[in-house]
């Protein structure tokens, strides 16, 4: 965030304007804002503050001035307010516009402070709290306001939004950098007030790096993980409609980003190229902190034919993309959970999936949280038809270990099944066959035997891998997945 979490918050408080492949957003709040109204305004007479307390009763303290503004009977009151008690500011009229009643009165100025509304004190007011107090104030309102002149540079700024910290987060590439066919509409900068945000590989979330206990609020990460935009919307059905809207923008984008990156990394040039970028998103994946204490952070997921690959911020480069925070192969991962994480789905329940890898170290797993439940179907019919085609596309596999203190290879064929040979006199020596179906146990201890049982003469095998088995166990399942898969016996 450039200057905290809500002042970003408040310079969008408006809902943004969308078009194609950005997001065009204005500034400021407005309160009864009408172009076609029209009013009046003077000193108002002596009135008591609301509740009976003193001062709207008796002379204006020093600096602050009573200002009484009439609406038109079709007008509004027609400021925009910016602060409250949550930026640690006081309300400010930031924006009074041509024609309205304030504007008409001649009497509020920018970078006022609007201290009370019809004697209701809006000192310790919140930003929310302000402005449904403009709004019921009726046609004629008193105003007690007191012009603020270390605020008038701030007020004065074209735009919030113009600060806002978002333009490292461009393409670097020249082949990702956003042709001239983007996807998005030309915006001409007639004013500067608004920044279009292009949405290209952006991650729009909620819920994520602050709470939300309103469930009104949509936070927009940028592709380079540096900037965060939290919009705050006026309920929970709006943040919800302009959430659907932004994602779904956001995921119309991928197929472009798609095309570019294997135009960049020239997968398109070899056919079956493991290199082939099959999928790219971001989600949310679960970290444990100390203590304990689980929290949820941005994560870019890629998946090529046969690698699941993890980034902390979008890859625009070669020398970016082959520098993955993590990389898995596909045969050796499997998918363990994916719903609701909750027992039952419930309205607002985490959408989340989870997966498991055998690695040398032993089980790395990962648990993965998506914004909609057509994300979650989509990566979790990714995830396992891309590992059931890693295994497909490796047939086999091989390594070394010991079998009653001989030295031997094991071999699992995506077809053939089991084969365990010896080396001798420079020719193999084929010691057991076995296909998948004779397979009637396998297990492992988790430090570097594997055990199989084919139900045959030689009784279960207990094979020394020399290192954690944990990867051709992984590998195994997957062949035996994918070829259960294959012939129909598994949907």
């Amino acid at each position: 965030h450039g200057k905290g979490p809500w002042w970003t918050a408040q310079a969008l408080c408006r809902p943004p304007r969308m078009g194609g492949a950005g997001i065009a957003a204005a500034p400021g709040h407005t309160v009864d804002g009408n172009p076609a109204g029209m009013g009046s305004c003077s000193s108002p007479p002596l009135c008591p503050r609301a509740g009976g307390g003193a001062g709207m009763g008796g002379p204006a303290p020093p600096g602050v001035r009573r200002v009484r503004v009439v609406k038109a009977e079709a007008g509004g009151l027609g400021i925009s307010i910016k602060g409250g008690r949550e930026n640690r500011m006081p309300v400010l009229i930031s924006r009074i516009f041509p024609g309205l009643a304030a504007e008409r009165c001649g009497a509020l100025r920018l970078g006022d402070a609007i201290l009370s509304v019809n004697g209701t004190d809006l000192r310790d007011a919140t930003h929310d709290q302000a402005v449904q107090a403009l709004k019921r104030a009726g046609r004629e309102v008193l105003l007690e306001v007191k012009f603020m002149q270390e605020v008038t540079p701030y007020i004065k700024k074209p735009s919030l939004v113009s600060d806002l910290p978002w333009d490292g987060a461009a393409p670097q590439s020249p082949s990702l950098s956003g042709s001239e066919d983007s996807g998005s509409p030309k915006h001409y900068n007639g004013t500067k007030d608004r920044k279009v945000i292009p949405l290209k590989m952006c991650f729009a979330a909620r819920n994520l790096s602050m709470p939300d206990l309103e469930n009104r609020l949509i936070e927009l990460h940028s592709p380079d993980s540096r900037n965060t935009l939290i919009l705050r919307c006026k309920d929970t059905a709006t943040a919800h409609s302009w959430f659907t809207a932004i994602h779904t923008n956001i995921m119309a984008l991928l197929p472009q980003v798609l095309a570019e990156l294997n135009a960049m990394l020239g997968a398109n040039n070899a056919t079956g190229s493991s290199k082939e970028v099959k999928h790219i998103a971001w989600l949310a994946e679960q970290s444990r902190l100390d203590g304990g204490r689980q929290q949820w952070r941005p994560i870019l997921m890629a998946m090529t034919e046969k690698d699941l690959l993890l980034y902390d911020c979008m890859p625009w480069t070669r020398d970016a993309w082959a520098s993955p925070c993590h990389s898995y192969p596909l045969v050796a991962t499997r998918l363990v959970h994916s719903g609701s994480g909750h027992r039952s789905p419930s309205p607002g329940s985490e959408l989340t999936f989870a997966t498991r890898t055998g690695s040398r170290q032993g089980i790395e797993m990962h648990v993965f949280r998506v914004e909609t439940h057509r994300d979650l179907s989509s990566w979790t019919r990714m995830l396992v038809q891309g590992c059931h085609t890693a295994a497909e596309l490796m047939k086999e596999v091989s390594i070394g270990c010991t079998l009653n203190g001989q030295e031997v290879k094991l071999t699992v064929h995506y077809e053939n099944g089991f084969t365990l040979s010896k080396e001798e006199a420079g020719s193999s020596r084929t010691l057991f066959l076995y296909p998948f179906e004779k397979l009637r146990v396998s297990a492992d201890d988790g430090i570097r035997n594997l055990y199989l049982d084919f139900g045959g003469p030689e009784g279960e095998l207990t094979l020394d891998l020399h290192s954690c088995p944990k990867p051709i166990v992984f590998m195994l399942h997957t062949f035996l997945s994918a070829k259960v898969t294959r012939m129909g016996l598994l949907v």
